[in-house]
Order: structure tokens, then C-alpha cells, then sequence
């Protein structure tokens, strides 16, 4: 069984060390590719300004963060949720380093590093030269986009998890594992001998197929002398 956890966060602004904050994070569990129905989402109080240009992207305005927890009282949940699963995430980076920018400030130690999958990363490898953004990758999978009006961190994973499972392989990725088995169990099947039926005609049978080809075959090559 692999478990594995779907992340996005949003934030103030894209850079940590200038100050900005996480103000959503959303996470998804999967297992053996699949979502289990279990997730982790919350919106965190920056304790600070949301530019209107971050606005734009995500929704989310100062007033809407005021009164939610600090990221230092839900810090533990999150993590007990991730628990030691590899991390999914597109542009995986960039969400690691607010996520240890938070942590950190919380006294925590950041995550490893080793955890990251970067679905960006893969898509890149697979798609070379292609636009390989979420809304990109979406569409060319056939993922619904319809509700995804502003980069809302719970809704980008449930897309993030469907476009994760096609770079993985797709909703048919086990087959090749089963095929092998079953190839083998047809080839090693014993086989049985076989009793001949021969076919032997009646005298009408065999009156009536002369009848016929007098009729239908004029000087047959069998027939010549």
C-alpha cells in the first residue's frame, strides 16, 4: 500500500523572506494513487496585509483571514496528517519553502526535502515543451475545470490528484501488471488430447452432391479420365 498526500497551499505573495504568509493549505491523502476520502484543509490568519494583486489569484481578501487560527495552532495537525508520506505538489518548491518558512517561525523543525514530488517536474518530462500548468494539464487530460474560477487551495488538489494519477500512468496503469499473470496461466494451461469426429456422409448425401455439381461444375478437372 502507498500512501501518499496531495498539497497546495495560497499565500500573500511569493516570496517568505519578503515577508509574505500561507493563508490556505489544503491537503489530500491517496493511496495506491487513489483518493481515500481523508483530507486536511484550513485557512491560516497571516497576521498581515493581502495585496490586491494576490487577491486577484486566489479570492481571499484581509478580511476574510481575520479571526482564523494562526499557522502555529494548526501547525501540529498538518503535520500529524502528512505523517511520513511523500508530498505532491505542483511548483512543489515553492510551497515547501512557505510551509518551512512557517514552520520554522512555529519552532518546527521544516520538512524534508526528500519528500517532495513535483508534479510540475514530471509533467515537464513527460510533456516537454508543452504549457504544463494545472489548468493545462487539466484540459488535456479532460479534467473538469468548470468550477475553478480563482486558485482556491482544496479545490487544486482534487484536480491536482486527478492529473497526478494520469502522469502516473492513468486510471489504466494496472493492467500491464495484470496481463503478464494471465498470459502465463494461458500458456501453461495443459491441453487436453483430442478425439477426432470424422464427418461421413449418408448415400442421399452423397447422391445429392452429384446431382449438384452435374449441375453447377460442367467438365470438372476431377472427373476427367
Amino acid at each position: 500500500m502507498t500512501r501518499e498526500i496531495v498539497l497546495d497551499t495560497e499565500t500573500t505573495g511569493f516570496e517568505p523572506e519578503e515577508g509574505h504568509r500561507v493563508i490556505e493549505i489544503a491537503a489530500i491523502e491517496l493511496v495506491n494513487l487513489l483518493p481515500t476520502g481523508r483530507y486536511f484543509h484550513t485557512l491560516v490568519d497571516p497576521q498581515r496585509d493581502v495585496p490586491p494583486e494576490s487577491t486577484r489569484v486566489h479570492g481571499f481578501t484581509r478580511a476574510d483571514l481575520q479571526g482564523k487560527p494562526l499557522f502555529a495552532a494548526v501547525a501540529q495537525e498538518m503535520l500529524d496528517f502528512l505523517a511520513d508520506a511523500p508530498i505532491v505538489a505542483h511548483n512543489a518548491p515553492f510551497d515547501f519553502k512557505h510551509l518551512d518558512a512557517e514552520l520554522v517561525r512555529a519552532g518546527l523543525p521544516p520538512l524534508d526535502p526528500a519528500r517532495m514530488v513535483d508534479s510540475l517536474v514530471l509533467a515537464r518530462e513527460r510533456f516537454p515543451g508543452a504549457p504544463n500548468s494545472l489548468d493545462a494539464l487539466c484540459r488535456r487530460f479532460g479534467i473538469d475545470l468548470s468550477e475553478r474560477t480563482t486558485h482556491n487551495a482544496l479545490l487544486d488538489v482534487r484536480l491536482l490528484a486527478s492529473a497526478y494519477l494520469e502522469l502516473r500512468g492513468g486510471r489504466q496503469g494496472g493492467l500491464a501488471l495484470d496481463e503478464a499473470p494471465m498470459v502465463a496461466a494461458l500458456v501453461q494451461e495443459e491441453r487436453q488430447p483430442r478425439t477426432p469426429l470424422p464427418i461421413i456422409p449418408t448415400s442421399e448425401q452423397e447422391e445429392a452432391h452429384r446431382a449438384f455439381l452435374a449441375s453447377a461444375v460442367k467438365d470438372a478437372i476431377w472427373l476427367r479420365g
